[in-house]
């Protein structure tokens, strides 16, 4: 057993949502009780304990839409790019990055992704990734680092026509491997799903493939209407927008994950929503590719699973916390929204996109739930209560703050120190990969 205590805790529990000196017990991968510190010691006094020295305990965040292929890119300098637009950036950067990949790279990009994931208190990750010079095995490639490392994962391959038909197959067939080998998995550690890129890239022929070869227990991890660009082929194409036309494939429906949605009207927000298809929206992304600002906070309103997530443009899920919040503001000329949608995406809606996925209740401490806790090195130098939690978290905190990350009852970082792996050694191996890969790409 272990217990994490002497913190304030914010439990996300609607039944006892804050405790002012909070402690946790774990056994094995799940919660068994929560309650006042000095209670919880006397009652498992045989139990390991790690002290949060007054700091902010908490559940692990959840980052349900992630990119580890592109661990590589910091830093990354493509001769001759210069990007004029959305689709300059995919074909000059992502693609080139991805048609590059080798599986040792695919590896120490899924490493490095985990680490940085550890350390910023994420143990559940949604992947959605593309390597289209090593797609098969590649999903299995990552699920390695995933077990290694211990952090949750739910992965797909991305299904793309963009480099021809053959590759497009292999992908599908990637992704209907996966998934047959998830299903089998009785971790409660790994899920898979049907990946593609988005609409623009994928034919008519490569849907009825990618549907033949789906299992029914899955849906679709897709980007949809990111750039103005796919909704425009979509127009000239199939005569439709995009919803209408994945409802007509159907991709739509509780199992599936649309990425983005910047360029969906109400028509389209209330399909997603009478499917109950879920969203996930990428702040950060969606600005540095200055795709737009998705109507994100209406889906919300209107009752939409939307969650947040990262597009792997960072793996600190308070940055993306923080960026939502003045992205929306700013696009609405509104200072009072975004307050409760944004937090009610991370906190609540992110556990419920993936409790569509995993068996134990994640993002939460009470009995049950998964032993997913994190600690943070928080002190409030004004009043904290379950009351304005959200706003410490907001103003207050980065993921940088937490020191110590339990996922699925394992301690994976204790005091900032990584206990899972050499961090020296496996970032000295990523450099060097790193390095490959950009002397690949430039031909050098």
């Amino acid at each position: 057993m272990l217990i994490v205590g002497n913190g304030r805790m914010i439990t996300r529990d609607v039944s006892c949502p804050f405790l002012e000196d909070g402690a946790v017990v774990m056994d094995k991968n799940k919660i068994i009780e929560v309650g006042q510190t000095e209670d919880i010691r006397k009652a498992y006094k045989e139990a390991e304990y790690i002290d949060a020295k007054k700091g902010v305990i908490m559940p692990a965040f959840i980052n349900t839409h992630e990119h580890i292929y592109s661990a590589m890119a910091r830093g990354l300098s493509i001769d001759g790019y210069d990007p004029k637009g959305f689709l300059d950036i995919l074909d000059g950067m992502w693609w080139t990055i991805d048609r590059n990949l080798s599986e040792e790279q695919i590896l120490q990009s899924a490493r490095a992704t985990y680490i940085d994931s550890i350390k910023n208190g994420v143990t559940t990750v949604f992947d959605h990734h593309a390597s289209f010079g090593s797609i098969t095995d590649s999903l299995f490639i990552i699920e390695e680092a995933a077990e290694e490392l211990g952090v949750r994962s739910c992965l797909c391959y991305e299904v793309s026509d963009r480099d021809g038909m053959d590759k497009a197959k292999e992908a599908v067939m990637e992704n209907a491997r996966f998934i047959q080998h998830t299903l089998k998995d009785d971790t409660d550690m790994i899920a898979g799903m049907m990946g593609m890129h988005a609409s623009f890239t994928i034919s008519d022929e490569t849907m009825e493939l990618a549907a033949a070869n789906k299992p029914e227990e899955v849906g679709y991890h897709i980007h949809v209407a990111e750039g103005i660009e796919d909704l425009h082929h979509c127009l000239k194409h199939y005569g439709k927008r995009i919803i209408d036309r994945l409802m007509d494939c159907g991709v739509l429906g509780e199992k599936t994950l649309l990425g983005h949605c910047i360029y969906v009207n109400e028509h389209e927000m209330d399909l997603i929503r009478d499917t109950d298809t879920m969203v996930v929206h990428n702040p950060e992304s969606n600005m540095g590719n200055a795709c737009g600002c998705p109507p994100t906070m209406r889906m919300v309103q209107k009752g939409i699973l939307a969650g947040l997530g990262t597009d792997g443009y960072t793996h600190d899920m308070t940055e993306s916390y923080k960026v939502a919040n003045l992205l929306h503001k700013h696009s609405l000329c509104d200072p009072n929204t975004a307050w409760a949608e944004v937090p009610q995406m991370l906190f609540e809606n992110n556990a419920k996109i993936a409790g569509r996925y995993f068996k134990s209740p994640l993002g939460v401490l009470k009995k049950g739930a998964a032993a997913d806790v994190i600690i943070a090195d928080y002190d409030p130098l004004t009043p904290m209560n379950e009351s304005n939690v959200n706003g410490h978290i907001l103003f207050g905190m980065t993921g940088r703050n937490v020191v110590t990350t339990i996922g699925n009852g394992k301690v994976l970082m204790k005091d900032r120190r990584l206990l899972v792996a050499d961090e020296a050694q496996a970032m000295a191996k990523c450099r060097e990969e790193a390095k490959k890969l950009a002397d690949t790409i430039n031909n050098r």
